[in-house]
């Protein structure tokens, strides 16, 4: 997520004889000053109070409002199906075979039930505890916060056997319920439409609904849920459906880790609640040990992903501790005289996802973050008590296996304890000193503070040169900095560059972290644009998710975009960020001095005609380099020669050099089944995260992404009178009278690109140390033309995988994952 900092204030303080101005008095502020907003209205003026953003994260929340309903209606028994479909057209459907919403005349506001629902805050079935014992949307706004932010919403809804339909737009009602057939099942179906006025995106992300949705199949896996997602855009197809539940989750999350023991522990207990006997809560554990050095930990609440944590983590985490002391202290696996590890130390490794039902969950906020329960604490920690401690005293090979590995994180820690005492004593920092290679900054208020962490001396001389010194500080360190991932703290305080970032920062890291230590209001990493900067960045992030993540929770992380060129036109130079950012200013240049003749079509582009074709053959390359690999490899060209205008088919097939393009999925597998007869252990292809891969295999068989794109842009350039069936015949001209013959439509940019670039200047900087302290100011440090990126942490648990992945010792994931991904690159540095 890119975030672009704000021009500076330029203000002044006012000249001494100024000539005092009188202001109109205020208006009055009376009762016609009141504003009441009727319906959902308050919704659409403030939709951030209810869904978090209006960016990617809140408009993919209202599927998760729908998604929680239909899975409440599994949790109360009666559903075992939701179907998740994101539709061509740019709606989403959820269907559910639950008992349906009601569609009755509602009591007391004389409308159907449905329509209270879909119109009135606060409205729903799960205020008292008859309807539904438990339930992730508590609120009551979920539903009809969905309804309020689309431009249209359908509900179907089975029921009474009959099928009854109604329809709003922006919140508000524009068909009537009505009957419009029978039926012998009941359940619902919501069909909406985000509004395009309302978030910044109404593209819904596929991999973020599977991610989700997977995520919930592992919690409800027990229940029987079946869930289903169908995107009708590019035609993917999955189904989840997970009968051991957690255990399942656990084995995903430590697939790439080494576990301590084989068998995943899984408990679960009913436990009546402390304040209300007649209330029930739910605890579900799973859990194993690796050999990591960190632990990953997820929560749920009533199937809700409480990333804050929470009453119900602190009683987990205070089980653990006095589970696996006690155990420690009775099996004398610690003598008597030492002391215990501590919490931190027995959670070293540990994988765990604990799922709790909460009759009333008390959230924070209506993005149900982090739960407040106080009982719920007490009541996790004696069920987690009770069930663990049997389990270990009945597995005393794990058992000790876990006590063992937390002695020698307790060891690693005193070493660590040792050598951070050491650190502060040699730079005396307890007094308040800083690292000496630290160039400070004068002012002390944190808000307004920077500090960049800088690629070596050679970076670090231009970056403290050119900075701000009122608010800009900067920290070189020296080359690749210790792999996290594959250390303990001990390692971690030995090593001479993080001891540096630990003390510029002043938060310490692991246990001790505290953010309201931090220095620094933006902490930047500011590295080289190439592959060795590229990998001290990785390094960096490593470190600061493993051991600081409160600092990217928080917003406090970010990256500097330094330049790859500069371009200088006579005496005006711009800097250009990246590659497609050097092709669309020369593009810019080109089509001021340069004529493209089409023979074929007997028609010529010039000025702002020329630029509109060369965007969009350029958009249309940048698209189709990323549908699929395989258009790249056989050239896009020769397929927009055969190119007659007809609607894409979305399903691709070759074998050596045969290929075709399929309406349905059906139709291409029969065609591979006829070319691979007679041959055995005959292998498909089937994109990036195939078992096979692509040069070992014997034919491709992909579905085309981004087809409703492709075709846009193939319609729009039509509309310019390119003719594609049979090739192009092309004339660039310059203004200098040069001329170049072009038959392939898709390297007219290029061409017209060689034309201008005899007049322009370009330089292309192979690292920070190359800038002038200017040059590094005016292009990546002025907070008026600088572009930074904040780092955010959207989903944890792909982070953790793909952190281990990438970090840890695993050598043949990271294998498999280089190959599975090889294909997608698009800009290799070798």
């Amino acid at each position: 997520m890119s975030d672009q900092d704000q021009p500076a204030s330029n203000e002044t303080d006012p000249p001494a004889a100024v000539k005092p101005v009188v202001k109109a008095p205020p208006p009055e502020y009376s009762a016609n000053s009141i504003t009441v907003l009727e319906g959902l209205q308050a919704v659409r003026v403030r939709p951030a109070m209810y869904i978090g953003d209006t960016d990617t994260r809140g408009m993919h929340h209202l599927i998760w409002e729908v998604v929680d309903n239909a899975v409440d209606e599994a949790l109360a028994g009666h559903a075992t199906t939701c179907k998740v479909i994101l539709r061509a057209d740019g709606g989403v459907s959820v269907e559910d075979d639950g008992r349906g919403i009601p569609v009755t005349i509602h009591p007391t506001e004389g409308i159907p039930a449905v329509e209270v629902v879909l119109t009135k805050l606060h409205a729903g079935g799960k205020f008292d505890d008859q309807s539904y014992k438990v339930s992730g949307g508590l609120h009551g706004v979920g539903v009809s916060c969905v309804n309020a932010l689309s431009t249209k919403l359908h509900v179907t809804v089975h029921k009474h056997g009959e099928i009854h339909e109604m329809e709003f737009a922006r919140g508000v009602k524009s068909k009537d319920l009505v009957v419009t057939g029978t039926t012998d099942h009941t359940g619902t179906i919501v069909t909406w439409y985000p509004d395009a006025t309302i978030f910044s995106t109404t593209e819904v992300e596929y991999e973020i609904v599977e991610k989700r949705l997977r995520e919930t199949a592992y919690l409800m896996g027990t229940r029987g849920l079946r869930i289903e997602l169908e995107d009708e855009r590019n035609g993917a197809r999955e189904t989840f459906e997970y009968p051991e539940g957690l255990k399942t989750f656990v084995s995903h999350i430590n697939k790439n880790k080494t576990a301590l023991h084989q068998e995943i522990v899984h408990f679960s207990k009913t436990v009546p609640g402390t304040d209300d006997p007649n209330a029930e809560y739910e605890v579900e554990l799973a859990l194993q040990y690796t050999d990591s050095y960190q632990e990953s930990i997820f929560t749920f609440v009533n199937n809700i992903n409480t990333h804050g944590g929470g009453t119900h983590l602190a009683g987990l985490r205070g089980a653990l501790t006095r589970t696996l002391g006690a155990y420690a202290r009775n099996g004398k696996l610690v003598k008597e005289n030492q002391d215990l590890p501590s919490g931190d130390d027995f959670r070293e490794g540990l994988t765990a996802v604990l799922s709790i039902k909460v009759p009333d969950p008390q959230f924070e906020g209506q993005t149900k973050d982090k739960l407040g329960n106080r009982e719920a604490q007490g009541i996790v920690e004696s069920a987690v008590n009770d069930m663990f401690s049997s389990y270990l005293e009945e597995n005393p090979g794990p058992a000790k296996a876990i006590v063992g590995k937390a002695v020698r994180a307790k060891e690693a820690r005193d070493a660590a304890r040792k050598a951070r005492d050491m650190v502060r004593r040699k730079s005396a920092l307890a007094s308040g000193n800083l690292p000496g290679k630290l160039a400070d900054c004068q002012s002390k208020n944190r808000e307004e503070t920077e500090l960049y962490i800088v690629e070596g001396d050679s970076a670090g001389g231009p970056a403290k040169m050119g900075r701000d010194r009122h608010y800009q500080a900067i920290l070189p360190i020296k080359g690749k900095i210790l792999n996290v991932e594959k250390a303990r703290l001990d390692k971690m305080y030995g090593h001479q560059e993080i001891q540096l970032i630990i003390s510029a920062l002043g938060t310490h890291i692991g246990p001790e972290f505290d953010i309201g230590k931090l220095r620094y209001g933006k902490v930047i990493i500011m590295t080289d644009a190439d592959v060795d900067g590229s990998h001290i960045r990785t390094l960096l992030l490593t470190f600061f998710f493993r051991q600081m993540p409160e600092l990217i929770e928080n917003g406090h992380l970010y990256i500097a975009q330094p330049p790859l060129y500069k371009l200088t036109i006579g005496k005006k130079s711009q800097y250009i960020v990246d590659d497609p950012g050097l092709r669309r200013a020369l593009l810019d240049r080109g089509v001021s001095q340069i004529t493209v003749e089409d023979r074929t079509a007997q028609r010529e582009w010039t000025g702002t005609e020329l630029k509109v074709l060369l965007d969009q053959l350029q958009e249309l390359q940048n698209v189709v380099d990323h549908a699929v690999p395989a258009w790249s490899e056989l050239k896009f060209s020769s397929f927009l020669e055969r190119w007659n205008g007809e609607k894409l088919r979305p399903f691709y097939g070759a074998v050596g050099k045969v290929s075709e393009y399929f309406e349905t999925k059906a139709e291409l597998d029969n065609w591979l089944d006829l070319q691979s007869m007679g041959r055995e252990d005959f292998k498909i292809y089937r994109g990036p995260e195939s078992d096979v891969l692509r040069q070992n295999a014997d034919g491709m068989a992909v579905v085309l992404k981004s087809r409703d794109e492709i075709e846009a842009l193939l319609g729009a350039l039509a509309e310019t009178g390119l003719k594609f069936q049979g090739g192009g015949d092309f004339v660039v001209r310059t203004a200098k009278g040069g001329e170049v013959e072009s038959s392939d439509l898709m390297q007219l940019a290029a061409e017209v690109q060689k034309g201008v670039q005899s007049d322009v200047d370009i330089q292309r900087y192979k690292g920070l140390g190359e800038m002038n302290a200017d040059q590094l100011w005016e292009s990546t440090m002025d907070p008026e033309a600088r572009l930074l990126f904040k780092v955010t942490l959207d989903d944890a648990l792909g982070a953790d995988e793909i952190f281990t992945i990438l970090m840890s010792e695993g050598v043949e994931a990271r294998r498999e994952y280089i190959e599975q991904h090889a294909l997608e690159i698009t800009n290799l540095d070798v």
